[in-house]
């Protein structure tokens, strides 16, 4: 199957879902989602054939030591799909996850999507206090 094809295939998930899809660039196969309700706010979906990268920023770590990295190992633990991890500077996290275009069916998308807003749901006073916010 043609990598555009799978482009098409996963807007039409996205909307399926529910989704605002807040851009969307052919080109690159990118789109940007939002879910405010549920903190989905700029969530990137990249169609990186053969893969499908899932990432959203979701906080800056301040003065972070060892204890706080260690804290957000144990979570990843726990959460259903998807991962937190560190960008380059070691001092954003975000929520990533990647799953195989060729055999993606909405199901698995949806778990994802489900994994992270669970995750942000019971998750978040800790994410504040990592913050020092």
């Amino acid at each position: 199957m043609a990598t555009d094809n799978h482009f098409i295939k996963v807007k039409h998930y996205l909307q399926d879902l529910g989704y605002d899809i807040a851009y969307e660039d052919p080109q690159d196969e990118v789109y940007i989602i939002n879910d405010e309700i549920n903190g989905i706010k700029n969530l990137v979906i990249d169609c990186e054939y053969p893969i499908l990268v899932i990432e959203q920023f979701v906080c800056t770590l301040v003065d972070a030591d060892a204890d706080t990295y260690q804290q957000l190992l144990k979570k990843n633990r726990e959460i259903v799909h998807g991962a937190f991890v560190l960008d380059e500077t070691g001092k954003r996290v975000l929520f990533r996850d990647t799953l195989q275009l060729e055999n993606l069916d909405l199901n698995e998308l949806e778990g994802t999507l489900n994994s992270l807003k669970l995750l942000i749901a019971e998750y978040s006073s800790e994410l504040l206090e990592m913050m020092h916010v």
